[in-house]
C-alpha cells in the first residue's frame, strides 16, 4: 500500500486530497466489508459499531468523510492493526 494513504489519513493534513480509491481499498484491506447503493459506498465491520457511508466527490473522498474514518480507525485502534 501507498504510505501512504493510512499514513495520510491519520496526519490529517490533507482530507481534500484523499482519491476515494485508496481510501475504499485501505477499508477493504482493512477488513471492512462493501456493499454499494448508487453512489453510496456502505462499510462495516463486525467489531465496529459505526457504519462508514461514503460518497466519491468526482475522483476524491469528501474531506468530512475521511474525518470520519480516521475517527474510527483511531477510535477502534485499526491503525495498528495494520502495521
Amino acid at each position: 500500500m501507498p504510505e501512504s494513504v493510512l499514513l495520510r489519513v491519520l496526519r490529517g493534513s490533507s482530507d481534500a486530497n484523499i482519491r476515494f480509491s485508496d481510501l475504499r481499498t485501505l477499508l477493504l484491506r482493512m477488513g471492512f466489508e462493501e456493499r454499494i447503493k448508487g453512489s453510496h459506498h456502505i462499510f462495516t465491520r463486525e467489531d465496529v459499531d459505526e457504519i462508514l457511508n461514503l460518497q466519491p466527490r468526482d475522483s476524491l473522498a469528501k474531506p468530512y468523510q475521511v474525518k470520519q474514518v480516521r475517527k474510527i480507525l483511531v477510535q477502534y485502534k485499526l491503525a495498528e492493526e495494520a502495521e
